[in-house]
């Protein structure tokens, strides 16, 4: 076992891991205590959480273990977990000066001051497709609870410390996967999507390159490619893995803030009430400002 520390005061910001992987976002972290999602308004928590990592792409998993206490982000892992938590925490984002790019109004600043430290997730792109393939008409709860089903029925395990973790499939492992099996696991209709896109990366005929890189607008036209996959949840895959803190998801409370607070933003289209809502949210860092406010209206709900 591998353990070491981060000053939280050395980030930028700080961080709030409990907020953080509560939020939504990602869906590979598992509360040791068995309270994931529990809380009313999650956030500034101890407790441990857990993920294995890299069993997606086809090699032995990591687990790496994080908790926050006493001014530290301690970590316990199969692995040096430094520069992987800085990484999948996004954890060198200078958190004043994107606070600084998002206007100061009524929702926005009860939300940023409500959950201050929540960070957008930098996670792998295979496991956060399947993740938001899943998330259709589904609470955060029931996504997680699928991909910790995929990933028990399909993943490579690892022991450590005495427990079994389970790293996520890989493309090859899902696409040979039958369509019933994927059904007995919860994901519903959503299991034919599932496969075929898996399918897709596996094959090589859609993966996350084709999209890296690309202008915003285009990189949510390519992510359209995989199956399963619209606007929104596109527009997820691209803000929480492949870094494009521009993307703002039209989900039911972002849809329930526009109604609310920012009703000159509808405009009868996803992509035009996309453009309206983004440019609200200050542009470039709109998608963090969305996190914040996603995270704040589900728990105030």
């Amino acid at each position: 076992m591998e353990s070491g520390s981060i000053p939280v005061g050395d980030l930028s910001g700080g961080v709030d891991v409990q907020a953080t992987l509560e939020s939504g976002q990602s869906f590979r972290w598992h509360r040791e205590d068995g309270r994931m999602y529990e809380a009313d308004g999650p956030s500034g928590g101890s407790a441990w959480y857990a993920t294995a990592v890299g069993g997606h792409t086809g090699g032995d998993p990591e687990v790496v273990r994080v908790r926050q206490r006493d001014g530290l982000l301690e970590w316990e892992a199969t692995t040096d977990a430094d520069r992987l938590l800085v990484e999948r925490l996004r954890l060198d984002d200078d958190l004043p000066a994107i606070f600084d790019a998002i206007p100061d109004d009524e929702l926005l600043s009860a939300a940023t001051d409500a959950y201050r430290g929540l960070r957008v997730v930098n996670d792998p792109f295979f496991p956060c497709l399947v993740s938001f393939i899943c998330s259709a008409q589904m609470r955060v709860e029931r996504i997680h609870e699928m991909q910790a089903a995929l990933a028990r029925e399909f993943g490579e395990t690892v022991v450590f410390d005495g427990e079994t973790y389970h790293g996520f499939p890989t493309p090859e492992r899902l696409a040979r996967a039958g369509e019933d099996e994927l059904r007995a696991l919860g994901l519903g209709y959503r299991a034919p999507y599932v496969q075929r896109s898996a399918e897709l990366v596996a094959s090589g005929e859609a993966t996350a390159d084709d999209v890296r890189g690309l202008d915003y607008e285009d990189a949510r036209e390519a992510m359209q490619a995989f199956v399963g996959v619209g606007d929104k949840v596109a527009d997820c895959v691209l803000m929480f893995s492949l870094g494009y803190l521009e993307a703002v998801p039209l989900d039911t409370w972002i849809r329930t803030a526009i109604g609310e607070y920012y009703p000159h933003c509808e405009r009868g289209s996803y992509a035009e009430t996309s453009d309206a809502i983004r440019a609200e949210f200050g542009g470039e860092y709109a998608g963090y400002a969305q996190t914040y406010v996603f995270h704040y209206l589900r728990n105030r709900a």
